[in-house]
């Protein structure tokens, strides 16, 4: 009787809209430059995506860092500017 095979661990497919989620659920958000990077989308289609997140129910909050570059975040309250 041949050993037992370990079966292999069933892991969800990581998507682009699911990387640039986590991003903008991080404290510090993420800025448009760095989405690009991340995904190799345009920076048009970065903002759509954006869009879409605002349209499905989740507060964007526009906010800009020290180095006066512009990060949108996820946030379940406004402390900055909200997108509209």
């Amino acid at each position: 009787m041949p050993p037992p095979v370990a079966k292999p661990i069933k892991r969800k497919r990581q998507t682009k809209a699911t990387t640039v989620t986590r991003m903008l659920r991080r404290t510090k958000g993420a800025s448009i430059a760095e989405i690009v990077k991340a995904t190799d989308w345009q920076p048009h289609s970065c903002r759509a995506f954006l869009t879409g997140v605002r349209k499905s129910g989740d507060t964007v909050i526009k906010e800009q860092r020290s180095d006066r570059s512009l990060a949108y975040r996820i946030s379940g309250t406004a402390s900055s500017e909200q997108i509209r």
